[in-house]
């Protein structure tokens, strides 16, 4: 059914989505998402040593019960071990009906070890606990995949006909390893993917006080880029000491490089991004948010801005050490010792005026620096009201008159091959979560209850208004 848009609908809707859970019955629509999600998170899809077809397979066969025609449902990767799900749901058709919209998600997650998780969760066993759900992939990104299946069977079983198809694609590797989805079937299937617009993970809601305060729509994304710092030496026996060593070369670099920062720099979407946030962050960050804005080398603002490592990620390039070897015997000087850099680089940066600035900061250190790889610059994807407007009165609807700010990035996300073949693509999801406790790829990871049946119910209404329609007759 259509949201109406009646003042005492919505107030109704906003009093219910905000009541605390344990207040609440699930619905049918929710336990049936809240369903798909368990199978998802238990099904371990590590993507170095797991895969996703068993995954894959296990939504397609929801999709198979669900009446969705074998011809509509497509199985395939690179690997036996890496299959990707691409499920497409007709709509009206016809000579003038707008690209598909394209509902993507990822089914791989990190590599995780129940030993290094709390002794009472398993990361392959959905947990529910005060007011979460734990398992690895529970924030990234099985969320959004079970939301989309759930989401796409429902309008299917509504009857419901939009104007343009509705595909959802969830894909492998999208957190490494050798045979991301997405690049493989822009490669060999494009036609199962070829949108009009894409709805992504890398966007989402913000918690203050366990209240939304805003919410976020990423349009581009920075890049990684991997340099290695390396020092040479002739070596020796470790019985005749020498003070030209290897280790302790690299590690004046390191110090020195540990204290460098890239200036700056400024582009349409984060500049955006910091004048909204300036509105509602509190008055010393906002005013120095302000003061950065009017004049990018204003170091005193850069450095109450930069104090919080998300705000200083969007602001700047940054380089981080990341991997640590040397040596090569117990017994002997060091012949070599060298640092991994990793670098996320913003969208327009170039590679190797990046490596310069890596060679400034360790310059007279005798150190080599590896030569930067290629890049492609893509072009952000463009956020005008055909996003802005629906997410914007959809964020309304759930949870009040907060700002929804465009965003970038600092992580990688599965949109930027899809932007650098023309397909604007949008990380926007109405999942809300506590910055201050991000813990993706990492210990414990957890959704929180109430922030996955709002993003599911987010999700459903974007969705209607992004792809139009009416139940069928």
């Amino acid at each position: 059914m259509r949201f109406r848009h009646a003042f005492i609908s919505a107030a109704a809707a906003f009093a219910v989505l905000n009541a605390p859970l344990a207040a609440q019955q699930l619905d049918a629509n929710q336990q049936f998402a809240k369903e798909v999600y368990k199978e998802l998170l238990e099904i371990n899809s590590s993507n170095m040593t797991s895969g996703t077809t068993v995954a894959a397979n296990a939504m397609a066969k929801r999709f198979r019960d669900a009446g969705f025609p074998e011809q509509d449902i497509f199985l395939g990767g690179v690997r036996a071990d890496k299959h990707n799900l691409v499920v497409r749901y007709h709509g009206r058709g016809g000579a003038n009906a707008p690209k598909p919209l394209l509902l993507l998600a990822h089914i791989d997650v990190v590599e995780a070890l129940k030993t290094d998780w709390s002794p009472d969760l398993d990361p392959f066993k959905f947990i529910e606990r005060d007011g979460y759900f734990y398992a690895r992939g529970s924030a990234d990104d099985k969320s959004m995949a079970a939301i989309f299946v759930a989401n796409l069977i429902r309008l299917k079983k509504e009857g419901y006909v939009s104007d343009r198809d509705i595909i959802v694609a969830l894909t492998a590797d999208e957190e490494g390893g050798c045979c991301n989805g997405v690049r493989w079937l822009i490669a060999n299937h494009k036609e199962l993917i070829d949108a009009g617009m894409v709805i992504n993970e890398g966007g989402g809601g913000s918690l203050r006080g366990d209240k939304p305060f805003l919410n976020s729509i990423q349009a581009t994304q920075k890049n990684s880029v991997n340099f290695k710092v390396i020092a040479k030496n002739k070596g020796g026996h470790s019985s005749v000491p020498r003070p030209d060593n290897a280790i302790y070369q690299l590690s004046d670099g390191l110090a020195r490089f540990s204290k460098f920062s890239f200036p700056v720099k400024f582009n349409a979407v984060t500049r955006a991004f910091f004048e909204k946030t300036a509105e509602v962050e509190t008055p010393e960050v906002g005013r120095a948010m302000k003061a950065l804005l009017k004049n990018e080398n204003d170091l005193a603002a850069a450095a109450i801005v930069s104090k919080d490592p998300r705000y200083n990620s969007m602001l700047r390039t940054t380089c981080v050490a990341t991997m640590l070897s040397g040596g090569h015997a117990a017994n002997a000087l060091p012949q070599t010792a060298e640092v991994g850099i990793n670098c996320r680089i913003l969208p327009d940066a170039v590679p190797s005026e990046v490596r310069n600035g890596i060679i400034k900061a360790v310059a007279d250190t005798g150190l080599e620096v590896s030569a930067a790889g290629n890049h492609n610059f893509v072009e952000p994807s463009s956020i005008g009201t055909e996003i802005m407007k629906p997410v914007e009165q959809v964020t309304k609807e759930l949870f009040g008159n907060i700002p929804v700010i465009p965003t970038m990035s600092t992580g990688a996300t599965d949109s930027q091959p899809l932007r650098a073949i023309g397909i604007p693509s949008y990380g926007v999801s109405g999942i809300m979560s506590d910055p201050e406790d991000i813990r993706s790829h990492g210990r414990d990871e957890r959704m929180r209850i109430k922030s996955f049946f709002d993003g599911q119910e987010f999700l459903l209404r974007l969705t209607k208004l992004l792809a139009p329609g009416k139940p069928a007759a």
